[in-house]
């Protein structure tokens, strides 16, 4: 057998690719395509708590077919308390395979990986989902993902009002001022939930409450916005889904079961379904089904995060890096 060599790339090695942000969001929406016209597999992810901190890791695994001929398993781990150690939430490791027979081809940093992925997801369902001339985001949460969600929504959308809030003020103060200065636009920490989503044309709510709490009330959402709320905890109200006119998931295998997600109580009370649900997003992307179709439409989108979305950016960073000889090559066998 000859030689096996993978790469290595680290957070540094990440950081030196400078993928733009168009590159991120065509590696995704690329994906979630092949994901709508059935070229790849997905499991749901699997929750892993090891009970001595408040946090937990998710296990995410799936293939990527045709172009890409990626297989890829990635780690994270989710601990809300890392803050006061001055580190962020998530450490998470990805690993991708040659599918066709399981050779290992690459190591690297997922935790960039899974904030730009989220980010993308979030911005691609509003490419589809929402209004074309939305013009107010409002965004609840400020660590992990959210700074990917807000800054790629703005490539798209080019916001003249974008407003943050975060349960400390320390911590909301500090995102709007770094999306501020990175955005090249005035960003406003607001004091309150209300005041950062009513009457916003895009509502994210990526919060991090301990246990699930209504935070977000339905009444508070106009009509013909897109939401999606995505905490790992709920911090909607049972009501929400009553005003939408379509429900999209991600991947309603993994939305469908597991013990943490917002909608998880919308499931059980059976007003999230498989009769209720309109789409996966990747069929929309692909062009299975219409998105948007008229202003006064609200559209929620509820995406728990794809191992696909994973091994998608991961396999556009690891060509990236062939190109520019970034990473590190280490033999396997």
């Amino acid at each position: 057998m000859d030689p096996i060599y993978l790469t290595y790339l680290n957070r540094q090695d990440i950081e030196a690719l400078k993928l733009s942000d168009q590159e991120v969001l065509d590696a995704i929406e690329s994906g979630l395509a092949r994901q709508g016209r059935g070229e790849a597999v997905i499991e749901p992810r699997v929750h892993l708590e090891p009970k001595l901190a408040d946090g937990h890791f998710n296990v995410l695994r799936g293939v990527l077919g045709t172009a890409n001929n990626a297989a890829g398993v990635k780690i994270v781990g989710d601990f809300v308390d890392n803050y006061k150690f001055g580190m962020p939430s998530e450490f998470g490791v990805l690993l991708l395979f040659d599918p066709r027979n399981g050779v290992p081809r690459a190591i690297m940093d997922a935790s960039g990986i899974t904030d730009m992925r989220t980010g993308a997801v979030t911005a691609i369902g509003a490419k589809y989902l929402a209004r074309k001339n939305s013009k107010i985001l409002g965004h609840i949460g400020a660590r992990g993902t959210a700074y990917w969600n807000v800054r790629l929504l703005d490539h798209l959308f080019a916001f003249d009002e974008i407003r943050v809030h975060s349960r400390r003020p320390e911590s909301r103060n500090g995102f709007a001022e770094r999306l501020s200065r990175d955005l090249g636009k005035k960003v406003v920490a607001t004091e309150d939930w209300r005041a950062c989503v009513e009457g916003a044309d895009i509502v994210v709510e990526a919060s991090r409450l301990v246990e699930p709490e209504p935070m977000l009330l339905t009444s508070w959402i106009k009509s013909g916005a897109f939401v999606v709320p995505y905490g790992t905890m709920s911090a909607v109200e049972l009501s929400l889904t009553d005003i939408m006119s379509k429900l999209v998931v991600d991947d309603w295998g993994q939305c469908k079961s597991g013990k943490f997600g917002s909608l998880r109580a919308h499931v059980e009370a059976g007003k999230l379904s498989e009769e209720s649900l309109y789409a996966e997003l990747g069929q929309i992307v692909a062009g299975l089904k219409p998105g948007r179709e008229s202003e006064d439409e609200t559209i929620l989108l509820w995406h728990r995060g794809l191992s696909l979305s994973d091994i998608a950016l991961g396999h556009a960073m690891l060509k990236k890096g062939e190109l520019l000889g970034i990473g590190q090559r280490l033999r396997y066998a």
